[in-house]
């Protein structure tokens, strides 16, 4: 890999103001269950352009079912269900907002997403479990849903009687088109990013992802409210959330897997449908960050992520299994911070 180095923010169209956009929840606007090289962009954007998009969680006869008001099911929920034809469904579930298409990206290079808002949508979230899914299904043969209020003022979610549970919401699945022209299952995490569920990614975090086709195809959704590392029904406390993104496109930069970075912490990543593999990947990944940007030597990085950094199991019900390495910033007493993204010039 190629050393890391900070971008000067100077490049083509970097003169040109950037601009705002807001994408909403339409049937034209989401892409059921998938990532896809093929998939019609619901919005074209430059880099550097801050774009507000709306996205839904659920199945509204589901919802209703499991004792939500009426009122309380969202129009645009109802919408999608009702006019996307069951066809263009799959092979996943995540309803996801997108494409946008960043004019800049191309393959080799690398896409920055700036999470600088999420906003809750609805009062309630929701937690579920069937029969197939989770990581007990032979302890737990059937399926039930949950209800679960929330308490917006306050920033907690009535779980129970006695039971509050902060709120710290995040987007369960980020991602861009895989490499290839299939229409990839939303599920399994990968180097496209998607259903990563990390839950650390909440406002004011940065991911970075590899970009394997032009304009990187980006979309959101699954929304959480907030998540136990494992998510080990499978679900978290999904929601409907509205999140605001700035993108930047990094020219011939690379990277092999998704990064990112919190005002605390340099996160690596590792997906596999292995666990020790998962493990391998999130550690390689966080030695070679360490030598490449923080100019340790190979001895030094591999033994100060023994002492300094956390390997966390993000989630292990989808597929494949995700494990983050985390590694505190407040650990590195000089200079300034360093950038997850090995580039020479980024545009904006």
């Amino acid at each position: 890999m190629r050393p890391f180095a900070l971008a000067l923010l100077v490049a083509i169209g970097s003169l040109l103001p950037a601009e705002t956009h807001t994408l909403t929840v339409s049937p034209q606007s989401i892409c059921w269950g998938y990532y896809w090289s093929h998939a019609r962009p619901a919005l074209r954007i430059h880099s550097g352009d801050r774009v507000q998009i709306q996205t839904v969680s659920g199945n509204p006869n589901r919802l209703l079912a499991s004792g939500l008001r009426p009122e309380d099911v969202q129009p645009a929920l109802k919408e999608i269900y009702e006019k996307i034809p069951t066809g263009d469904r799959g092979p996943g579930g995540h309803l996801l907002t997108g494409p946008v298409f960043i004019e800049e990206a191309e393959p080799g290079d690398v896409l920055e997403v700036n999470i600088e808002k999420i906003s809750l949508d609805v009062p309630y979230a929701y937690n579920g479990f069937g029969p197939t899914t989770g990581l007990f299904p032979d302890d737990y043969p059937y399926a039930r849903t949950k209800i679960i209020p929330l308490d917006r003022e306050r920033m907690v979610a009535n779980f129970a009687p006695g039971i509050q549970i902060p709120l710290k919401p995040f987007f369960g699945s980020m991602g861009i088109a895989p490499p290839g022209d299939a229409k990839l299952n939303s599920a399994p995490p990968w180097i496209h990013a998607g259903n990563m569920d990390l839950k650390e990614l909440t406002a004011g975090s940065t991911v970075y992802i590899p970009i394997h086709q032009k304009g990187a195809l980006f979309e959101v959704g699954d929304g959480h409210a907030g998540m136990g590392n494992g998510e080990v029904d499978v679900t978290a406390m999904e929601t409907s959330l509205t999140g605001t993104f700035t993108f930047i496109v990094h020219k011939n930069a690379f990277i092999r897997w998704p990064r990112a970075e919190t005002r605390t912490s340099y996160i690596t990543m590792g997906f596999n449908e292995d666990l020790n593999k998962a493990v391998d990947l999130a550690t390689h990944e966080m030695i070679d960050f360490l030598m490449t940007e923080k100019h340790l030597s190979r001895d030094d990085a591999y033994m100060l992520t023994s002492v300094a950094v956390d390997l966390e199991i993000t989630q292990l019900v989808d597929g494949k299994k995700g494990v983050h390495a985390v590694c505190p910033k407040a650990i590195f007493t000089s200079g300034r911070n360093s950038p997850m993204v090995p580039t020479a010039s980024a545009t904006r």
